[in-house]
This record gives structure tokens, C-alpha cells and sequence, in this order.
């Protein structure tokens, strides 16, 4: 693979921080390191490679001569530089919700649409955290049976609010230890520690969130199924790292358990840990901190009707990596 001149926008938070640590795990071709934030970032440095390396202020003529830029920002850094480092003749993978949606831009998943990548016009975008860890183990029996229906509840980790959720999420379960008042809970709109919150996003359609209607929209496009039909509950838990899915799936043709088993065996970036006997299944406890996509619990729904075939599983993942830093370095490296 040629070297490439490598740009992180938003390389001090969470994601940018793991997109570093992905780069030098898989060796990733990189010829110079451009890493990239706000103002008042600029001038620090990051470790990468075992140097230090200067952080720049995220510009528009901070992106001249890079090659390949990972986006790590929030929607609206995103919408206002990515084309701005495209005119300047990057490629740029993005990990915002700024362009998944957008007709022109390829939402990827390596494992699912690799192929897709090459129809890009300067922007690919990442796909949500929670669908990717949903989707890779879809995508296997989809190609046996057919997907028709998803109905998926997600229990998502503190991570999936940034170093600022983790940091809260730490603050309040020591709170909550010493018996002391929680008091102010931001990025929460109330305290995650000993509770969950059924709300991630705003509200829109139909009184669900925008977190989850992701699922249903970006499946449909990763997976170039426009008729899927997705129900979809999102849930914030007290979890530092990694997020937890639940989904019962329709499928247009019979598959059993043993049969989605083996398809999940044999795809990539998943691992089958399901072992009841041994008290064997996903936990995020045992997925964070690492690529695989685990599942588990898989079994017949006994709730449909006879005429219908559906099975019922759970996942798990690390939000930070295959979620969001990894799965964008492997779709850089379908760039090169």
C-alpha cells in the first residue's frame, strides 16, 4: 500500500484519540500525520509512532496536501470543513451523521458494502455506532434467508456520549458510592448512574428518537435494501464501553438456529459466544477494547406465527472501535 499524508479532524476526543491507536495497530500506510482540532488544541501535541506530533487548528488551508482525512468531529465541524478539505484534494471518512443520508456520499460497512466505497465523490461517511454493531450480524443471514423486518433494542455505553459521557459517567458512580448528591448531569438530561434513559437524541417522527431512526435509514442504504421495515429502542445504560443490542429478525425464508449459527461463524467481524451451558453470551464487559462484533442467545422468535421466520439474537460491541475509529480506518484502507 503507498503512504499516504493522514489528517484526524478531532484527533483529541474519543474517537479521534482511538482512530491514532487504530492506525498504528494495523499499520496503516501513513507518510505523515496530520492531526487536527480546535484553537484551543492547537500547538499541543499527540503521541503517534512513538514521536510527538503538533496538533493543527482545524482550517480549511490546514487540509492542503493531505490525502486522506478521518473525521471525528461533531455534525456541524463536519458540514462546515470536510468539503472544504475535499476542494483541497482529500478523501474524507467521516464518523458524523453530517452526510450518511446523502444520495452521493457512500455509507459504509467493509464487512457488508465494500464495493460501495468506489462510487465516493470525496466524502464517505460512517456509518452510526449502533448500526454498524446491529448490522454485522444481520448481514450474514440476510444472505441465507432474506431480511425482511428488524425489531432491535440497543443498550448504548456511556461512550456513545464521548469523553465527556465516560467523565460523567465516572463522576456519578463515585457520587452514588459516597452516598453524595449527583447533582448536575450533563451530557445527561438526568443521572445514569444506578439508572438508564430510555432517550438518545431528540425526538422526531411518530415520537421516536433520532438515534432511532438511524438504524432503519442507514440499514436500508449500507445494506441496499429499501423496503426493510426497522422498529428500533434506544437505550442509554451505565455502561462505560461497549453497546448491547437485542433484535428479533423477519426473514423472507426459513433459516434455523443452527443455520444462523453457522453463518455467523463463518462471516467476518463477528465472533459466536454462545455457549448456555457454560453460561456463555455477549457482555460489554468482555467486547470492549476490541474489534469483534460478539453473538450470542440466538434462537428461534416462539412469539411468530407458523408462516413466519424469524430469529432472535444479542450483540455486542465496542462503540468506540468497531462502532466508529476501526470502522473508519478499514474503509481508508480500502483507499489505498
Amino acid at each position: 500500500m503507498s503512504e499516504k499524508v493522514v489528517g484526524i479532524l478531532g484527533a483529541t476526543g474519543a474517537v479521534g484519540q482511538q482512530m491514532l491507536t487504530c492506525l498504528e495497530e494495523r499499520d496503516f500506510p501513513v507518510k505523515r500525520l496530520v492531526p487536527l482540532a480546535s484553537a484551543r488544541s492547537a500547538g499541543k501535541t499527540i503521541r503517534f509512532r512513538g514521536e510527538d506530533v503538533t496538533i493543527v487548528e482545524a482550517a480549511p488551508d490546514a487540509f492542503e496536501g493531505i490525502d486522506i482525512l478521518l473525521g471525528a468531529a461533531d455534525d456541524a465541524t463536519a458540514k462546515a470543513l470536510m468539503p472544504e478539505a475535499v476542494k483541497r484534494g482529500a478523501v474524507c471518512v467521516d464518523n458524523s451523521h453530517a452526510f450518511r443520508l446523502d444520495k452521493d456520499v457512500p455509507l459504509v460497512v467493509p464487512e457488508i458494502n465494500a464495493e460501495d466505497v468506489a462510487w465516493h465523490h470525496g466524502i464517505i461517511s460512517n456509518p452510526n455506532c449502533a448500526t454498524i454493531i446491529g448490522l454485522l450480524p444481520l448481514w450474514p443471514l440476510h444472505k441465507v434467508a432474506g431480511l425482511k423486518r428488524i425489531i432491535a433494542s440497543t443498550y448504548q455505553a456511556a461512550s456513545g456520549a464521548g469523553v465527556p459521557g465516560l467523565r460523567e459517567l465516572q463522576r456519578e458512580m463515585a457520587a452514588v458510592a459516597a452516598g453524595e448528591p449527583v447533582g448536575e448531569t450533563a451530557p445527561f438530561a438526568y443521572q445514569l448512574a444506578a439508572n438508564l434513559i430510555p432517550q438518545i437524541g431528540g425526538f422526531v417522527a411518530d415520537d421516536y428518537t433520532s438515534e432511532e431512526v438511524k438504524m432503519g435509514n442507514e440499514g436500508r442504504k449500507i445494506m441496499h435494501l429499501p423496503e426493510l421495515r426497522v422498529n428500533c429502542t434506544c437505550v442509554r445504560v451505565p455502561i462505560m464501553r461497549s453497546h448491547s443490542e437485542s433484535i428479533t429478525a423477519e426473514f423472507e425464508r426459513p433459516i434455523t438456529p443452527e443455520e444462523a449459527r453457522a453463518a455467523l461463524e463463518a462471516a467476518p467481524g463477528v465472533k459466536v459466544v454462545d455457549d448456555l451451558e457454560a453460561l456463555r453470551y455477549p457482555m460489554p464487559l468482555e467486547t470492549s477494547d476490541q474489534d469483534l462484533v460478539f453473538v450470542g442467545r440466538i434462537r428461534r422468535d416462539t412469539s411468530a406465527p407458523d408462516d413466519v421466520n424469524a430469529i432472535t439474537l444479542f450483540c455486542c460491541g465496542d462503540q468506540i472501535r468497531k462502532g466508529a475509529a476501526t470502522n473508519a480506518v478499514q474503509i481508508a484502507e480500502l483507499l489505498v
